[in-house]
């Protein structure tokens, strides 16, 4: 049975965490100057490592954490708290710059696996939150729905760099910056939450 509860919220932590509007002028800057043919290579082979990434640490995280003998209420709380910290990166503008000095600082003839893909796409915080949800609805039913929302926001990431310009002509560096902002908001709620379920599981919270 598809829980639709847990398909909104996934798919809300996931495209806040890997932030399609931050990653775009990003995007720009690490592409600039390449043909539009260029751009889509790079763009679509980002996309697709990425996912491959994902999805295999949404299949085998948990795995690997209970062979070194970490365990998932653990594991959601140091999430949650790596979570918060990705938030207050995203609200107080150091994410971008950080992804900015990255982006100079690594000049590739192609750079779709990295830093594009890895960190940038498929990072830490992404990374934690596929394995913390697939620790929520473990299965074969949950892995697909974790990975239908990976697949979901990767596929608005993909559209957004490929239409990039315009995007970042429409949004402007004003209109980028305060859609950041809302999403740090969000996503500081969902790692306190985050935190809260773990605490609980070892009996601290009611």
């Amino acid at each position: 049975m598809i829980d639709t509860a847990f398909l909104i919220t996934a798919f809300v932590t996931l495209f806040v965490i890997v932030d399609p509007i931050g990653l775009t002028p990003v995007f720009l800057a690490l592409t600039q100057g390449m043909s539009t043919a260029q751009r889509r290579t790079i763009a679509i082979r980002a996309t697709i490592v990425a996912a491959i990434l994902l999805a295999l640490f949404a299949a085998l995280g948990e795995a690997v954490l209970g062979f070194i003998g970490i365990s998932m209420p653990a594991f959601r709380i140091a999430g949650g708290v790596l979570l918060f910290l990705t938030a207050l990166d995203m609200l107080f503008e150091r994410r971008n710059k950080r992804r900015e000095d990255r982006s100079e600082e690594d000049e590739f003839d192609d750079p779709s696996v990295f830093p594009l893909a890895i960190p940038l796409m498929a990072g830490p915080g992404s990374i934690a939150t596929v394995i913390l949800l697939t620790g929520q609805q473990p299965g074969f039913t949950g892995f697909a729905m974790v990975m239908a929302t990976v697949l979901a926001v990767l596929a608005i990431l993909l559209v957004m760099c490929l239409f990039s310009g315009l995007f970042e002509r429409l949004l402007g560096k004003t209109g980028i910056t305060v859609v950041t902002r809302l999403l740090g908001m969000l996503l500081a709620a969902l790692s306190v939450q985050f935190v809260l379920d773990g605490l609980r599981a070892f009996g601290f919270a009611g």
